[in-house]
C-alpha cells in the first residue's frame, strides 16, 4: 500500500475543511487549491470522487464551495483511502505465481495493517495534530 499523490492530496484538502475556522462555510477547490499548492483540476477530480463516496458536499454556483458532509470524527483516513484507490490490484495480486505466495502474504499482512491503521484515525485526529504542531512551531525560547 503506497501513499498516491491523489490520496495525499485529498487528505490534505479534507483537511483544510476540517480545520476551517467557519464550520459549514463553503470553501472554493480553488481557496484550497492555493493554500496546500495543488493543481486545482486535479483536485476537482479528487473532490468528484469524494462527493461520490459521500464525504464532502458540494454547491454550485457563484458562491458555491465544498464542506465535509459528516463531521471531521466520522470520517476514517481508511474510508477516503478506499473511495480514490483502485482497490482491483489486490484481486490481480492473486493470481501471482505459487513461487511468489510467501511475498503475496506478506504484502497482504503489510496491507491490512497499514489499513487498520487508517481505520483508527480521522480527519479530527488530522486536525488535532496540526494545531499541535503549529501551537509548537509557535514557541520561543530564550
Amino acid at each position: 500500500m503506497e501513499l498516491s499523490a491523489k490520496v495525499e492530496y485529498a487528505l490534505v484538502a479534507l483537511l483544510e475543511l476540517a480545520s476551517h475556522p467557519q464550520p459549514g462555510e463553503l470553501l472554493q477547490i480553488k481557496h484550497i487549491a492555493a493554500k496546500q499548492s495543488i493543481p486545482d483540476r486535479y483536485l476537482e477530480q479528487v473532490f468528484a470522487a469524494l462527493r461520490h463516496a459521500g464525504i464532502v458536499r458540494s454547491q454550485r454556483g457563484n458562491k458555491g464551495g465544498y464542506l465535509l458532509a459528516r463531521e471531521p470524527w466520522q470520517i476514517t483516513l481508511l474510508e477516503i483511502f478506499n473511495c480514490l484507490e483502485d482497490n482491483s490490484q489486490s484481486g490481480q495480486r492473486q493470481n501471482v505465481e505459487c513461487d511468489r505466495l510467501i511475498v503475496r502474504d506478506l504484502w497482504k499482512e503489510a496491507e491490512q495493517s497499514a489499513k487498520a491503521v487508517l481505520q483508527r484515525h480521522t480527519l479530527r485526529d488530522l486536525c488535532q495534530q496540526r494545531e499541535i504542531r503549529q501551537r509548537l512551531s509557535g514557541m520561543y525560547y530564550i
